[in-house]
């Protein structure tokens, strides 16, 4: 047997890199030795990404892209009537916000250690563009169900189109397809998520692997290992990512999914911010939701939105205000003057900036899903919003004034002698 299979991969090796492309990528892969919890995240966005397009092929089966059948099409046939549609539906609606669980904290860790600078500018600013794919692919799946809070938050967020000047009217009827939200912007936005987007965005989660291992993984200590190669020219601070991380990461993946399946089967509506309860009645044109919301993932960006002011009565200020918000993470890699990658060695200038764009980050998050005129922590939502939307655009504003002046600690020469 085994010497049939050395035969078939041999005969596969002479006709396509088989055995090359693995030991690329996997065995003679050298990853840092120290890498540690927050290394987790990025396999299991991998995991979620796998289990959204499989689930996704099979809600697509069952479901109806119409006005007309859309809502019963999810909320009657493929929960009720389909073997195990409702599972399948869970598993993908909770899978939605899984993923964006796992981006952010992939994110957090890339400022956390500076994994953003040189030489992975490039390696950044790809996983920024899978974060707006992502965003997109969130948005068109959120209406797809056609309840009642998916088609006004449909209306609110096409109609920030319009806010654009000279053109807004236009653009706006450009990306319903009609004069008002429909069948038709149903389809087009079903088409997007089902087919564009989920290209766009695997070739940009390609893109992003192929250019992690080009440049090498980045650690905790922001230290390059490629600096130290032994006599046989390994890195001497990596060990193969074969067999060892791709075990390490069994562990994290098991977790990951006894936490997945325990919101799937004991709280798939997440308390009503993963599955809104207008979502439960299907769309209405006459009847608005109390408070209109985007999913947790989005509050952030629409509370900036809501916190700043209309200029003659138009939106557009907001929408420059929450387009920046994300525009600005792509300029990072060159904001940051730090001589050092890693937090813990940087000075406490960084550790405190990181720390409060952290708080008004999850704050603005909180605010999002409140009404405006609320109150939280002793001042109005609204003010609320607008100091931590400040604060937010500081963190980066400032950055290369507080990176370049703060005193940082000497980075080690290897991992060895870092300390753990």
């Amino acid at each position: 047997m085994n010497k049939l299979w050395n035969n078939f991969v041999g005969w596969v090796d002479a006709r396509f890199p088989l055995t090359e492309t693995f030991e690329y990528h996997m065995s003679k892969y050298y990853a840092p030795k120290n890498f540690n919890f927050w290394y987790f995240f990025g396999v299991l966005s991998m995991v979620v990404l796998v289990n959204q397009l499989l689930t996704g092929i099979w809600l697509t089966m069952f479901y109806t892209p119409s006005a007309d059948a859309a809502y019963d099409s999810v909320a009657g046939y493929i929960m009720y009537d389909v073997s195990y549609g409702w599972l399948l539906r869970y598993m993908h609606s909770t899978g939605a916000s899984a993923f964006f669980v796992v981006v952010y904290l992939h994110m957090f860790r890339g400022l956390l250690y500076g994994s953003y600078k040189k030489p992975r500018e490039l390696l950044w600013i790809i996983g920024m563009m899978i974060y707006l794919a992502l965003m997109a692919e969130g948005f068109f799946g959120y209406v797809l169900p056609w309840g009642n809070m998916s088609y006004w938050g449909a209306q609110v967020i096409v109609n920030l189109a319009g806010a654009v000047p000279f053109v807004g009217g236009d653009l706006v009827e450009w990306v319903r397809g009609d004069f008002l939200i429909s069948g038709a912007t149903l389809n087009r936005f079903f088409a997007l998520h089902v087919v564009a987007i989920p290209l766009v965005l695997v070739a940009l989660v390609f893109l992003h692997l192929v250019a992690l291992h080009h440049v090498g993984s980045n650690n905790p200590y922001g230290i390059e290992v490629k600096k130290n190669k032994g006599p046989d020219g390994i890195p001497m601070d990596t060990v193969p990512f074969h067999p060892y991380y791709t075990v390490h990461d069994l562990v994290g993946i098991v977790i990951f999914l006894m936490v997945f399946t325990t919101v799937i089967f004991f709280f798939p509506d997440g308390g009503g911010y993963f599955l809104e309860r207008p979502n439960f009645e299907a769309a209405n044109p006459l009847k608005t939701p109390a408070h209109i919301a985007p999913v947790w993932y989005y509050t952030p960006f629409y509370a900036m939105l809501r916190a700043t002011p209309s200029m003659f009565g138009s939106a557009f200020p907001g929408v420059i205000v929450m387009g920046g918000a994300i525009a600005i993470l792509f300029v990072l890699p060159w904001l940051d003057r730090s001589p050092v990658k890693a937090m813990r060695f940087k000075g406490w200038m960084s550790k405190v900036w990181l720390a409060i764009f952290v708080v008004s980050f999850v704050v603005l998050g909180y605010l999002g899903v409140q009404p405006s005129d609320g109150h939280t922590l002793g001042m109005g939502n609204t003010t609320l919003a607008q100091i931590l939307t400040v604060l937010y655009f500081l963190y980066f504003i400032l950055m290369p004034v507080y990176t370049s002046i703060e005193k940082c600690k000497t980075e080690p020469a290897r991992l060895s002698e870092g300390g753990h």
